[in-house]
């Protein structure tokens, strides 16, 4: 019996090490997902190994792929991409669709990535896409303004043309909204980080009608979640604001996106071995994207994704 005695003693006692070891654990956990955002407390902590601290300032608001610009925020001046090129004068961006003036701009980056996307759609049989328009300055935005109205056009600085990441596109057949190419663009224009940014369904939201010709560039995995989740840009700001830190997956790899509000400038942790990218909303706050280390820039057609 003292033998039995000794054995359910032991067991006893090494139960309790067990669990306040798993509850030990379970802080630890805890203390990642709560102090993500306070720099201070995880840097005592010792969480800060593998990462590295990175500043923000209030000016990183104004600049990036998820500004949003509507008759509430205007553009910037430091918010216009840096890369603005004409495109009747760079064949090699226009290479399977048709620029219909020729002093059509662009930030090249996104002429780039709007053209791997037609050369996809033209693999399909859908290749008759024009662009009508691209960025416009403060001072042709103007003019557009004063010839047009306000039913047709907006102030300077008031829009997304403004920014160099905004685009009409239409078909040489017919009209957009009963194109292929609209059709096609609604349907597989996220895959290539390009958003339908005035849909059927949002114009209470967004303040603007129905324009299946504008398309605006945010990137992935941005534009995987607002389509799935069938958010304009306004809505996919204030669900990130709201949620402050979530991860989505894409070909079986997570992307993180957190949200930090900017008053003044401050300093944030990132993973010292992984890519990130910055943009700021054009309101109060910046978006931080970390990406996995083999992130692919498109969502390639066949592959799963969650």
């Amino acid at each position: 019996m003292k033998k039995w005695g000794f054995l359910l003693f032991l067991v006893l006692c090494l139960s309790f090490v067990f669990v306040g070891k798993e509850s030990s654990n379970q802080d630890k956990v805890e203390v990642q997902k709560n102090e993500k955002n306070n720099n201070v407390q995880i840097e005592k902590s010792g969480i800060s190994e593998g990462f590295r601290t990175i500043e923000i300032t209030k000016e990183q608001i104004y600049q990036g792929e998820l500004l949003l610009v509507n008759n509430e925020y205007p553009v910037h001046q430091n918010s216009i991409k840096s890369d603005i090129v004409n495109l009747f004068t760079h064949h090699e961006l226009t290479q399977g669709y048709v620029v219909l003036d020729s002093e059509i701009e662009l930030s090249e980056d996104v002429a780039h990535k709007f053209s791997e996307m037609i050369a996809a759609a033209g693999k399909e049989g859908v290749n008759h896409f024009a662009i009508n328009s691209g960025f416009r300055d403060f001072d042709e935005q103007s003019v557009l303004y004063q010839e047009m109205g306000s039913d047709y056009a907006l102030p300077a600085g008031y829009s997304e043309h403004n920014l160099g990441l905004s685009l009409d596109v239409g078909s040489t057949q017919m009209k957009m909204e009963a194109a292929p190419e609209g059709k096609w663009l609604e349907n597989n224009a996220w895959k290539y980080g390009f958003i339908l940014r005035y849909p059927k369904d949002k114009t209470e939201v967004t303040g603007i009608q129905y324009e299946p010709w504008h398309i605006r560039y945010v990137g992935l995995p941005h534009s995987m979640i607002m389509k799935e989740k069938n958010f304009a840009l306004e809505e996919y700001l204030d669900f990130l604001k709201e949620q402050k830190s979530i991860t989505t997956t894409i070909n079986g790899e997570k992307y993180e996106i957190s949200y930090y509000p900017v008053s003044k400038d401050i300093t944030i942790q990132v993973p010292s071995n992984l890519r990130y990218e910055i943009s700021g909303d054009n309101m109060d706050g910046v978006i931080v994207t970390v990406f996995p280390e083999s992130a692919d820039t498109n969502f390639k057609e066949g592959r799963n994704r969650e």
